[in-house]
């Protein structure tokens, strides 16, 4: 495929070419972690005030089905309790884990490598007993606090807010390549975007967990969001990638298109910005593809996307004995499955659902483009359902599309007991585990599941017709999905992890899958883990919360 004179386009088609991994051979990384300059997972702002926030039990708040549909919990007021809450349930750590001598820290939003290059940030007017004036903040997860980066003019904010809803605020997202790179070298780029869309999930279940909406907001550019965070900086110790910005608002409004639509970059550039960046590495390896890939990336200003304006889908009510809040906060990333668990098709099929967009259905209601993204899964252990080679069509409207691109011999059947309008369709019955484990890097852990998926996304059509600034968001809305199989893992009694070294071409190939129309940009896999009882667990802060 070729760019079309598209410099930036064409930077990215390459990158994502020369960053797959092959049967022949792995995408360039370092080859062994140089434990000298492992990045520091905290990034802080030192000399900017400290804003510590409050820990609610993790058994306080409402039943599991609250996190995913607006309307079935009053709106909570947007106070320093329930901004608390909002990262608490976000972007917070959730456990503390020691071995050997060891010590490191796990968070609610699950990261590659446990590395998490995304950083949290609050953009907001006046708060009740949080601040008394309009400011920018970082959120620092160790701490469970805000660093308060600058206070804001009140004209400065009316102008900010101007479409907002009533009450309503910004919550920004930035990346630091660095910290995935050390480990992952080239393929970085792509496993910091998985971690974009986990966060994001994170953030659009935990506002409704408060009767909140969340929308992520695509017309600023990226330089625009550098300044609204306060990241522009040149002579950060690692630069922060601007990602997005969602607006977080109470009630049943909606953000008008013309919201942040013009941020008044110059303005906010002249703010006093208090604090500086901590250095997260004395040392740091360039990777030049990944890099590059970033900055051809990077957003242009474009026009606000069209509101969605249909009825909302009714929500699904399938675990509504689950406590939400302590099913977020009890997340963790399988390391082994155990091979002999096995879920219903009943089970099976409602993590499915969950997993379809639907209009009004949290998270992916958050998302202002249509879904691009379609489940292929690998059927291991589900009871009453054939093992075997299934296709999830999460955007029926691209079904014909999808046939004519799959296998020639797939058998496209719906499997029994299958919900009428869920899209699913088995392609080949038989033991996948083999297929399974060789395609993930001979990682057993997709084979020893109850089912694993290799997410395929609509790939070259998004990037022609919007630019190269559409390739992050195909990985955004993967690790969107990556985030509801966790929780649905969770809930179910099982466990989830997500899976980003997989061999790209040979798992086209075995869908039949030729060019790049539709290409795999992660595999997820869900079942009984196995639990490592070395491990110590410790509870996330001192106060045992």
């Amino acid at each position: 495929m070729s760019g079309m004179a598209d410099p930036a386009l064409d930077t990215i088609l390459d990158y994502h070419e020369l960053s797959k991994h092959s049967l022949r051979g792995y995408a360039p990384g370092p080859g062994y972690l140089d434990w000298a300059t492992q990045p520091d997972p905290f990034r802080r702002y030192a000399g900017a005030p400290l804003v510590r926030l409050a820990h609610a039990p993790a058994r306080e708040g409402p039943g599991y089905e609250a996190g995913f549909a607006v309307g079935l919990v009053p709106p909570a007021p947007v106070d320093f309790a329930a901004i608390s809450r909002l990262f608490g349930d976000s972007l917070a750590l959730s456990a503390w884990k020691e071995y050997g001598g060891s010590r490191w820290a796990l968070r609610v939003n699950p990261s590659s490598g446990n590395l998490h290059p995304t950083e949290g940030y609050l953009v907001c007017g006046p708060i009740p007993d949080l601040c008394g004036a309009p400011v920018v903040a970082h959120y620092a997860p160790r701490e469970h606090a805000l660093e308060v980066r600058a206070e804001l003019p009140a004209a400065l904010w009316a102008r900010l807010a101007a479409g907002l809803p009533a009450a309503g605020f910004f919550v920004g997202l930035t990346s630091i390549l660095w910290r995935e790179a050390w480990k992952y070298g080239e393929r970085a780029y792509r496993y910091c975007n998985h971690d974009v869309g986990h966060a994001l999930a994170t953030i659009g279940i935990a506002a409704a967990e408060l009767g909140w909406r969340a929308r992520l907001l695509d017309a600023p550019g990226a330089d625009e969001l550098a300044a609204l965070l306060g990241t522009f900086d040149p002579e950060d110790a690692e630069p922060e990638r601007p990602d997005c910005v969602v607006a977080v608002f109470p009630g049943s409004g909606e953000p008008a298109p013309a919201c942040l639509a013009d941020v008044p970059a110059e303005s906010l550039r002249a703010l006093r910005w208090a604090g500086r960046p901590n250095a997260l590495s004395r040392a740091h390896v360039t990777w030049r593809w990944a890099e590059e890939a970033e900055e051809a990336a990077r957003k242009p200003p474009t026009a606000a996307a069209p509101a969605d304006d249909r009825a909302p889908a009714p929500p699904l009510m399938t675990r509504s004995e689950v406590a939400l809040r302590a099913v977020i906060q009890q997340r963790r990333s399988a390391v082994e499955m155990d091979g002999r668990t096995h879920i219903s098709a009943r089970t099976f099929y409602e993590m499915l659902q969950r997993a379809m967009p639907a209009p009004g259905r949290v998270p992916f209601a958050l998302l202002p483009w249509p879904p691009r993204v379609h489940l292929g899964l690998f059927v291991h252990r589900v009871a009453g359902l054939a093992p075997g080679l299934y296709l999830l069509a999460r955007e029926p409207a691209q079904l014909a599309q999808l046939r004519a691109a799959l296998r020639d011999d797939a058998e496209w059947t719906s499997p029994p007991g299958c919900p009428a309008d869920l899209p699913l369709f088995l392609l080949q019955a038989g033991d996948a585990q083999r297929a399974a484990r060789q395609l993930s890097c001979g990682q057993d852990i997709a084979a020893d599941g109850c089912f694993s998926t290799a997410m395929l996304a609509d790939f070259e059509a998004p990037l022609v017709q919007t630019g190269a600034w559409a390739y992050p968001r195909l990985f955004w809305e993967c690790g969107m999905i990556g985030q509801v199989l966790y929780l649905e893992a969770e809930a179910a009694g099982v466990r989830g992890t997500g899976i980003g070294c997989f061999f790209d071409d040979a798992v086209h190939g075995l869908f039949g899958l030729r060019g790049g129309d539709f290409q795999s940009l992660y595999h997820f896999t869900v079942g009984g883990a196995e639990e490592d009882a070395r491990l110590t667990t410790l509870p996330p802060y001192e106060d045992g919360r």
